[in-house]
């Protein structure tokens, strides 16, 4: 899945834009999701959904927030996002680089360009995957860095993922979920899944994460402990 969004605050380019990229997309499984008109608009958003978007073609200049303090604005909440300038002018180039941009593309766009720069963001998105963990809610799609995620709990039907960010409940069974990620979190509780990457400090039955302390039951200490205590010491490879 290629979930993309457009941020040009004319109209005209936007749409030119989009017909090129829908010449190539891949049916079911790319499309573009969102358009912006200001970088106010699309910063703002970005800010309250992580992790729902993975390439955004940036326009550069744009009235109000243009498209370089846009992106430092976005690179202050989301170092992930994959940004791709999009501009009549080369002037941009280096500073595009400077905030962490994948690519730089003149207008007009062509589907020659497009389809080079999607190639490499889909190699790059494939050998990322076993890095991430993806959700799906009502409100849409979320993908998550490993890394960024400090634990799961369980409550009936569904199960939160916690980051430092914010929660985000989905419907699961965490049985599945540990069993797609044991090789990088492990089970303390029958209600809990965590990040032993993420742990600030370990007790004899609870561990901390952040601002959490979480329990640590009797079925899963022994081999849970040992575990924590390996990863905090750097004897395990994430």
């Amino acid at each position: 899945m290629l979930r993309i969004a457009l941020c040009d605050d004319e109209t005209e380019s936007r749409d030119a834009l989009r017909f090129q990229l829908e010449k190539i997309l891949v049916e079911d499984t790319e499309e573009i999701v969102y358009e912006f008109s200001s970088g106010i608009n699309a910063a703002s958003w970005l800010a309250k959904h992580p992790g729902e978007l993975d390439l955004l073609f940036l326009d550069v200049e744009m009235k109000g927030l243009n498209g370089m303090e846009t992106a430092e604005k976005i690179r202050e909440f989301d170092t992930n996002l994959i940004i791709v300038f999009v501009t009549g002018y080369a002037d941009y180039v280096f500073d595009g680089y400077r905030i962490g941009a994948l690519d730089y593309l003149m207008k007009p766009v062509t589907v020659t360009k497009l389809q080079d720069l999607l190639h490499r963001i889909r190699v790059k998105l494939m050998s990322e995957e076993s890095q991430t963990f993806t959700i799906k809610t009502m409100d849409g799609t979320w993908r998550f860095r490993l890394h960024d995620i400090l634990y799961f709990y369980s409550d009936k039907r569904k199960v939160t993922l916690v980051t430092a960010k914010g929660e985000y409940p989905f419907y699961a069974k965490l049985d599945d979920i540990e069993k797609e990620l044991a090789s990088s979190f492990v089970r303390i509780h029958q209600r809990y899944l965590i990040n032993p990457a993420a742990v600030d400090y370990l007790k004899a039955d609870s561990v901390t994460l952040g601002a959490a302390e979480l329990p640590c039951s009797r079925k899963y200490k022994e081999a849970a402990t040992a575990r924590i205590a390996r990863t905090m010491m750097g004897g395990m490879k994430q």
